[in-house]
């Protein structure tokens, strides 16, 4: 899973990159894109590893990308936006990071201290990306078409969705909103459009307003949370058995790192699976809704080339009977063909031969 973190100037990108990912802010540096992984929290695994003592836990990841905003002085932002265009079109989900605090030392862009309008500008920024897409796309077409083709049906099918996503965009709507069938899907995949990407909102502002009430400041965001970046990225640069005090005196229930990790879960859809063995114990993310055939193929190709059947335990199931044996006996485990929906905590032994 990769995630953009986007914003204005001095919205406290950088800070939010520094709180998830521990990687220090130099307010020296020259803006540029970075990236950092981080392990993806999984307490499950503790217990499926004390099983089977693996010589290898592997846990699921995030990669971050602290995308550049440009500077608040120089009004550069949209600039700096479009060059990192193709960094957003890879990502899974954006998290977009607003400014609501006064601080005299970092300039306000836009001489304004505006949350719900930094969302607006934002999504218009991605908007206007995708429109442009769009508009090129059905430009070229109509040059193609007046061309003898044989791929003539095919090429109007395609002008007519590009229309329809053209009145969606310039009505301010995402294209999620006109994507409503899997071959659309299919045949829109290659355009990596931004607007159909889940939206996270996170709201910065001051450690004395750290528990306020959030409310949503977009309809296209899916979540929108309210945190204090310089301080969380202060605290995350701690030794990890010193900041427990800290995130205790601020009323902290669920640190940064965490909360976005959650939100990108939930925003994507997605839920984990593990596989145990002596040589690894591992967790595994995919979208809900997964058959056990495309999980095996989230392992290795050649589990789903020669799928022969998923033997599954519930995680629960697991815990309540001891271990793999017990959970047998009590007529736990079953053997679940290529079609089945994995669940989320399913302890899977995919059977297969190549």
């Amino acid at each position: 899973m990769k995630v953009a973190i986007v914003g204005l100037p001095g919205a406290g990108k950088s800070s939010v990159f520094a709180a998830v990912t521990g990687t220090p802010v130099d307010p020296h540096a020259v803006p540029e894109v970075r990236r950092a992984v981080v392990r993806v929290p999984e307490p499950r695994l503790e217990f499926l590893a004390r099983l089977c003592k693996p010589k290898k836990i592997t846990e699921a990841t995030v990669e971050y990308v602290d995308i550049p905003g440009g500077s608040p002085s120089d009004g550069g932002h949209s600039d700096s936006f479009r060059r990192c265009l193709p960094e957003l079109r890879l990502c899974d989900a954006l998290a977009v990071v607003v400014r609501d605090h006064d601080n005299p030392s970092v300039p306000a862009y836009r001489d304004r201290i505006d949350a719900r309008a930094d969302v607006v500008e934002i999504w218009d920024e991605l908007l206007f990306a995708d429109l442009d897409a769009v508009t090129t796309r059905i430009e070229r077409l109509e040059k193609s078409l007046r061309k003898p083709t044989a791929s003539h049906d095919q090429e109007r099918h395609e002008i007519d969705l590009m229309n329809r996503f053209q009145a969606a965009l310039e009505s301010g709507e995402a294209l999620s909103t006109v994507v409503t069938t899997d071959e659309e899907r299919r045949q829109t995949a290659s355009f990596a459009f931004v607007t159909p990407k889940p939206l996270i909102v996170i709201r910065n502002v001051s450690e004395d307003r750290i528990n306020e009430p959030t409310e949503s400041l977009s309809e296209h965001a899916g979540q929108t949370v309210t945190l204090c970046a310089a301080a969380e990225a202060e605290i995350a640069a701690l030794d990890p058995d010193d900041r427990e005090a800290f995130f205790a005196d601020l009323r902290i229930e669920v640190p940064a790192r965490d909360w976005l990790i959650q939100s990108c879960y939930q925003a994507l859809g997605l839920i984990s699976f593990f596989t145990l063995g002596p040589e690894e114990v591992r967790a595994t993310p995919i979208r809900a809704g997964t058959t056990a055939l495309e999980a095996a193929a989230k392992i290795h190709t050649d589990m789903a080339r020669g799928f022969i059947r998923a033997e599954t335990v519930a995680y629960d199931d697991l815990v309540a009977h001891g271990d793999i044996r017990g959970a047998k006996a009590a007529g736990k485990v079953r053997q679940e063909g290529k079609s089945y929906i994995v669940a989320d905590g399913d302890v899977i032994n995919f059977k297969f031969n190549v």
